[in-house]
């Protein structure tokens, strides 16, 4: 085993800026899927793009153990010098996947029915919502083909290959938003058919990007492939990603649900500012997926001061992102709400809420970081455990906020729940080191 490279200020910042770039698109697709509907001068549009792009988001994410497991699993196998393990990985991860995304176009019809079900909107909201999701469905392959292939990609620290895949995929899902929605006319349904375009040309790049395996035979050495061993322990570290994922999305689409008994304008201008939380977490992604990598193939060439200064360096770079994020929010919140909707209430009503998202960077750093140090290390079984400590005081929270404050209480509870998830990581971080050696 080959002594692992030295971890450089300049090493975090070549695995994680293209990421961070290419992040940069991801919230102002948001912005853009939220403001070409929002210039129809209605709160409903705004709602039914919100409810139906959450709850297909936290279906396809129930799968995002593929791009997590696989970053881990990758980084630790490239780290080790096992290169035949590095190819299985990725048709591994794809073949998940694929079956994945075709068994949700199968069950479309009970998963759209129960994510409408669970979300007590106005008639008009559902509508709209049920047309969304309709159309976007068929991406599901796609979008969860797409997990497996960035987190080989970043498994591997080949991130500009990620960012040139999220660049192609975001840039061309925002020029058809601006024509189908402002130019065509398609309102809500045309949003979705840009998404649903966008995804699978955004499949077909990145396969193409890993050309250089597929013209190996290494990736169709189907014995290693589906080798008992490895098989039964990429299973048992996905299923606690699956678990965990479960849970965080059971927090997230809690939030949209709980916010839509409020009105249609308060569920518009809760989602209005989940595009901040977007931002937040896509400008602080590029340090966590640093430590991914860096973490896992510090663990794979098993040095433990390596894993040590992976963790503090992506750790200290990702504190830095969130002190600008925090900052920019409470400069430019007001003209950012603006700039997403027309609709007067929904403005007046997201500014009032504005506050906790100039909080959240700064609250919430800590936790996407560990998040990544432990996927790296592929530390799933903590992952899992202490995400279902943070689930049960979200809810304590909720149950105890939202009564006495509305709205406020379950703005307040999201972030109580970041910080419970950053406390109960950090106490499991010296078992991480100890696994290092």
């Amino acid at each position: 085993m080959s002594e692992p490279l030295p971890i450089t200020h300049r090493r975090v910042l070549t695995v994680a800026l293209p990421v961070v770039l290419s992040n940069a698109t991801v919230p102002i697709l948001g912005a853009v899927d939220t403001g070409v509907v929002g210039q129809m001068g209605q709160a409903a549009p705004i709602g039914a793009v919100g409810i139906g792009a959450i709850a297909l988001t936290a279906i396809y994410w129930i799968f995002g153990f593929l791009r997590m497991g696989t970053a881990g699993f990758t980084a630790q196998a490239h780290g080790a010098g096992r290169t035949g393990e590095v190819s299985a990985l990725l048709s591994r991860a794809m073949i998940i996947a694929l079956g994945a995304g075709l068994m949700i176009v199968a069950l479309q019809m009970p998963l759209m029915w129960l994510a409408l079900q669970t979300a007590p909107a106005s008639e008009e909201v559902e509508t709209l919502a049920s047309t969304y999701m309709g159309v976007r469905i068929y991406g599901a392959p796609a979008a969860i083909g797409i997990y497996a292939l960035t987190g080989w990609m970043i498994g591997l620290g080949r991130t500009r290959s990620v960012l040139l895949v999220q660049l192609w995929m975001n840039l061309l899902n925002i020029g058809l938003d601006l024509w189908f929605v402002l130019g065509l006319e398609w309102g809500v349904e045309g949003v979705a058919i840009a998404t649903l375009i966008a995804e699978w040309s955004g499949l077909l790049l990145g396969l193409w990007l890993c050309r250089d395996v597929l013209k190996t035979p290494a990736w169709k050495d189907w014995p290693r492939v589906f080798e008992r061993a490895q098989m039964i322990r990429f299973a048992r570290v996905n299923i606690d990603i699956l678990m965990r994922s479960v849970m965080l999305q059971g927090i997230f689409m809690s939030f949209v649900f709980l916010g839509a008994r409020f009105g249609d304008v308060t569920l518009a201008a809760n989602h209005v500012l989940l595009q901040f939380l977007e931002i937040t977490a896509y400008a602080m992604d590029g340090f966590a997926i640093a430590a991914e990598t860096l973490v896992g193939q510090a663990m794979g060439s098993r040095s433990v001061a390596h894993v040590r200064r992976a963790a503090l360096m992506t750790s200290f770079w990702g504190a830095v992102s969130v002190v600008i994020t925090a900052s920019a929010f409470a400069l430019f919140g007001p003209w950012i709400i603006d700039l997403m909707t027309t609709a007067p209430d929904v403005r007046v009503e997201a500014r009032a809420y504005l506050p906790y998202m100039i909080a959240a960077p700064l609250v919430g750093c800590a936790a996407w970081m560990l998040d990544g140090i432990f996927i790296g290390a592929t530390r799933s079984a903590d992952m899992r455990n202490m995400m279902a400590v943070s689930a049960i005081i979200y809810v304590i929270a909720l149950m105890i906020l939202m009564p006495l404050i509305g709205n406020h209480g379950l703005w307040l509870a999201l972030l109580i729940s970041f910080v419970a998830r950053a406390i109960t990581l950090g106490w499991r971080y010296p078992s991480l080191e100890r696994a290092a050696a």
